[in-house]
């Protein structure tokens, strides 16, 4: 019995219409997320900034000097500030800013009436207590001229009356008076040694308490002669000198102004020594120390330096230093002229190195953005910085090598751990 050939038509499955559907929706979706993915790796990835604004370091190998370049001013080593001791109307000047003045040379003149009234009272109360201690001292003279008038009576009559007892005594012996004139002729004997007595004690109290009165009016007289001193002072300082030799600077007083006690007039620079005062990053104001060698260049020529005083008050991120010339300054120089000084705080050593750039100020020296070796994205990575000078960097971790780094601001990248360079 023969077979009819098996027909292909009866091997085929019919999927109903609904499953079609479903299997063409799962592979256009897997068809979208292909594409996706390969646009997302084929799209720039992080914070898009562009290679133009971007300053980039590269880190090397090298020698780390350690010093610290500032910018400073120079200054008079030496100043005597003017102020005005007194308050009063400038009558007349007699120096101009920027001259050259001597010690005791005149500069300008202060009117102060009450001054000269005060002069002229002192005087007249020391005239008068001088005028006082002559009246006391001249009335201690006739006192005691006085009592010792009296006293020299007293003394007479004290030996009169002695010998006249002694003899009333011999008498009474003999029998030639009675026994009451011997008796009166004692009691006036005692009267007269008690008048002595008295009159010796009243000159010594008397002399005393004048030599007290006199002691008094001599110290008011040196109290008095101290306080004419101080206003003498006081009226002469109306006329102000100059204190020492130098360069009257900031002096621009008028006639006709009115000054009051303790008013800044100008000052007087030593016109032949400078200093040098900088303003330096407080980063450095633990190895700032006194004594730290320092240059300079001027004209072709160096000239050493050393720190003398530190001023750690931190103000907008720096502190002050003032450097003094150790061996010699340059024949020119002006106050305020700006210099460019080199401060040396370590020995030159070996290190691994980046340029210093604008970042430091943003990351701290913590963090740093890395770029790739295509160049076109940059990682944000942590770093650890050691010393610092105003042109490199000491890196103690986290880069190698030939590594380039990002070095201008990072402010404008906030947060971001990537950036995107477009060329």
């Amino acid at each position: 019995m023969s077979r009819l050939p098996t027909s292909g038509a009866a091997m085929d499955t019919h999927l109903p219409r609904s499953r079609r559907k479903a299997v063409i929706v799962i592979l256009a979706s897997l068809l979208l997320a292909v594409l996706a993915a390969i646009g997302w790796w084929a799209m720039p990835h992080g914070l898009p900034v562009a290679a133009a604004d971007l300053r980039i370091g590269v880190v090397e190998r090298g020698i780390f000097l350690d010093e610290v370049v500032v910018r400073a001013s120079a200054e008079p080593l030496n100043s005597v500030i003017l102020d005005s001791v007194e308050s009063g109307r400038i009558e007349e000047v007699y120096a101009s800013d920027g001259a050259l003045v001597k010690k005791g040379q005149l500069l300008f003149r202060i009117s102060n009436p009450q001054r000269n009234l005060e002069l002229l009272a002192r005087k007249a109360e020391h005239a008068q207590q001088i005028f006082n201690l002559s009246n006391l001292r001249v009335a201690q003279q006739a006192s005691s001229s006085e009592h010792q008038r009296r006293l020299d009576d007293l003394r007479f009559a004290l030996q009169q009356g002695g010998k006249q007892h002694a003899r009333n005594l011999r008498l009474s012996q003999q029998g030639f008076i009675s026994g009451v004139a011997l008796e009166e002729s004692a009691d006036r004997l005692h009267q007269q040694q008690r008048a002595l007595a008295q009159e010796q004690q009243a000159a010594q109290l008397e002399s005393q308490v004048r030599r007290d009165a006199a002691a008094q009016l001599e110290a008011s007289i040196q109290g008095l002669s101290s306080g004419l001193l101080l206003v003498g002072a006081t009226v002469d300082a109306l006329a102000v000198r100059a204190p020492s030799d130098g360069r009257l600077t900031d002096f621009r007083l008028q006639v006709g102004e009115s000054i009051s006690t303790g008013k800044n007039v100008g000052r007087i620079d030593d016109p032949a020594r400078y200093k040098l005062s900088a303003k330096v990053d407080e980063f450095y104001l633990n190895r700032m120390a006194a004594g730290r060698q320092a240059s300079m260049l001027q004209d072709g020529r160096s000239y050493a330096l050393a720190v003398q005083t530190i001023y750690p008050q931190i103000k907008e991120g720096r502190f002050t230093v003032e450097l003094v010339f150790s061996k010699g300054q340059p024949p020119v120089l002006n106050p305020g002229q700006s210099l460019d000084a080199q401060i040396t705080l370590g020995e030159p050593a070996p290190a691994l190195l980046l340029p210093n750039g604008a970042f430091i100020n943003d990351s701290g020296g913590a963090w740093v953005f890395v770029l790739d070796e295509s160049g076109t994205q940059a990682q944000r990575r942590d770093v650890r910085i050691g010393r610092r000078n105003n042109s490199q960097l000491e890196v103690l971790d986290g880069l190698r090598a030939g590594e380039r780094v990002i070095l201008s601001g990072y402010t404008t990248y906030g947060n971001s751990p990537q950036l995107h360079i477009k060329q």
